[in-house]
């Protein structure tokens, strides 16, 4: 029997991942989860820095970094010179800063065209789990498991899901977008 609620869950995950991406993008404020997406190689794997540290924004362009292991600060510092965020880290003892500077006007518009790639990139994926529901539909209506109308039912409600994830995925780029060029 077909299971729409493995196809629903299947968007609802692929939404959650959406969401934590566009929460990593630097807008104007200081934010811990920038941080999210850089690893630090450290013990043979490269781990997320809020495992080896406590990550806080005391200030709204400011982030501090307590590293709990002091061999551990270079390893952080050096990936997050690495990392595409552009920020400078400055190293008092176990404590990072990252002074968040404003954004460029530039810069502003290189971040509207990220987020838009990244939410074209998810509804893609939407897209896809709604093609292979529907694929699924067909085997099923091959093999005579299910009827012509039970495929009208499902592929309506398949449909539903995919516009509302898309209309969701389209407010969240508003959203963004909005919140990065606000000044």
């Amino acid at each position: 029997m077909f299971k729409d609620k493995n196809y629903q869950h299947k968007m609802s995950k692929t939404i959650d991942v959406f969401s934590k991406d566009l929460g990593s993008l630097r807008t104007g404020r200081a934010n811990a989860s920038m941080l999210d997406l850089v690893k630090v190689d450290i013990y043979g794997q490269k781990m997320p820095i809020n495992q080896l540290a406590t990550v806080t924004t005391p200030e709204p362009r400011t982030i501090n970094i307590q590293v709990w292991d002091l061999n551990n600060v270079s390893l952080i510092d050096s990936a997050i010179k690495k990392s595409e965020l552009g920020l400078n880290p400055q190293i008092d003892g176990q404590l990072v800063r990252l002074p968040v500077p404003d954004l460029t006007e530039e810069r502003r518009i290189e971040l509207k065209k990220i987020v838009k790639s990244t939410g074209e990139k998810c509804k893609v994926s939407i897209r896809n789990i709604r093609r292979e529901a529907n694929d699924e539909l067909k085997k099923l209506l091959k093999s005579k498991e299910i009827s012509e109308d039970d495929i009208k039912k499902f592929e309506k409600i398949i449909q539903e899901f995919t516009d509302s994830n898309i209309n969701l995925i389209d407010d969240k780029v508003a959203l963004k977008e909005k919140e990065i060029m606000k000044i």
